[in-house]
């Protein structure tokens, strides 16, 4: 299926010759393994609580009801780009936006996260998920169009939570340490988990394809609590509903037919790396607890990376972080294709000047040590 002539990925006629598409940006180019003039960076929850203007513009406003009102989706996402000036937005919403907009019993209570009015154990229980419609997504395709209209041929990255993360969350019933009532299910009643699994496939095969129809230039799933499976048991119970997610974009081509990238992240260990690479992705996002030269080793030099600077970094002192900025830098050199970033989202607590410094840093890392 091609995009619309005005998707941001295709050129279009404007006054700059030739004319300028978000398939330029370093961000879509290091993704595809296209050289580039700098390394492209974003954060992860870059759009959120540590920056002053979100707070002051969600004051009042809880939080799934900021992901459905298309202004402020917007608005909130359009502000790292403003301040930090990153190479890309990523759109402000959350995971279980799509099950919400289905009709699904979750909210998200302030320092604990998602939790829904009961969890989802049975056969019975998976039957009664309600289905998600094009038209539930409206209020999502109107959050997309509104910031890609103000971001020009700056990228918007469109986002989904895994299969597994949300699955974990409905089994459980909200947040768990260690996931156990889901990989409990997932051993005693394996069909009862494959029918959960590929449900929450669905919602975010649909959340995600919403995105990039009303102009999302590349995509990341997300899977939090993948790093409590082993390799074996994620291959067996798992990634098949992580594939069908990232296949749910992959016909969606450019007018030179060229699709739209897709970056999978695990919050896991290094043993896990290939295996989010072969659900089909086209970059993987590489966590802080492995080494970025390692990621590379295992992954091959022929795909893109992604990270991976630890978070915990953002509040040491200046000279500590940059020694560790260009490390990951230096280390992504030997990859197809790197984009900088965390190895886990921005803290809350994080000053934003230190993200703006950063950025900057990591730009002018690329114009004197390449």
């Amino acid at each position: 299926m091609s995009l619309s002539a005005a998707h941001p990925l295709n050129p279009v006629s404007q006054a700059s010759n030739p004319p300028k598409s978000t398939a330029d940006s370093a961000l879509v180019r290091a993704l595809r393994g296209e050289p580039v003039d700098h390394v492209p960076v974003w954060f992860m929850r870059q759009a959120g609580r540590s920056l002053p203007e979100y707070r002051s513009v969600r004051e009042g406003i809880a939080m799934l009801d900021s992901c459905l009102r298309p202004d402020l989706a917007a608005e909130i996402t359009l502000q790292p780009v403003r301040r930090h000036h990153v190479d890309a937005a990523v759109f402000f919403s959350d995971i279980v936006v799509p099950l919400k907009l289905a009709g699904v019993d979750v909210d998200i209570v302030a320092g604990r996260g998602p939790v829904f009015g009961s969890p989802v154990r049975t056969a019975a229980d998976v039957d009664a998920l309600p289905e998600l419609t094009v038209d539930q997504l409206a209020p999502i395709a109107e959050a997309v169009r509104l910031t890609v209209a103000e971001l020009g041929d700056t990228p918007l990255i469109g986002f989904a939570g895994a299969p597994f993360t949300l699955a974990a969350y409905l089994v459980e019933g909200g947040p768990s340490k260690d996931h156990l009532a889901a990989r409990t299910l997932m051993f005693a009643e394996p069909e009862v988990w494959d029918r959960l699994v590929m449900k929450m496939a669905d919602y975010s095969a649909a959340f995600l394809r919403a995105q990039v129809l009303a102009g999302a230039s590349t995509v990341q799933l997300f899977d939090s609590w993948v790093g409590s499976l082993a390799p074996t048991v994620y291959r067996a119970h798992v990634r098949p509903a992580s594939a069908r997610v990232l296949a749910s974009v992959a016909d969606l081509r450019t007018a030179d037919g060229r699709g739209v990238p897709r970056i999978h992240f695990g919050l896991a260990g290094p043993e896990l790396l290939c295996d989010l690479r072969d659900a089909g992705a086209d970059a993987v996002g590489v966590d802080y607890r492995t080494e970025l030269a390692d990621a590379i080793d295992r992954l091959g030099v022929d795909v893109p990376v992604q990270g991976n600077l630890d978070p915990a970094l953002l509040g040491a002192p200046a000279a500590v972080r940059e020694a560790a900025a260009d490390r990951i830098l230096r280390a992504g050199q030997r990859a197809a294709g790197h984009v900088f970033n965390l190895g886990h989202g921005v803290p809350p607590a994080t000053d934003p000047d230190v993200l703006t410094r950063l950025v900057a840093h990591v730009h002018a890392w690329e114009a004197t040590e390449r």
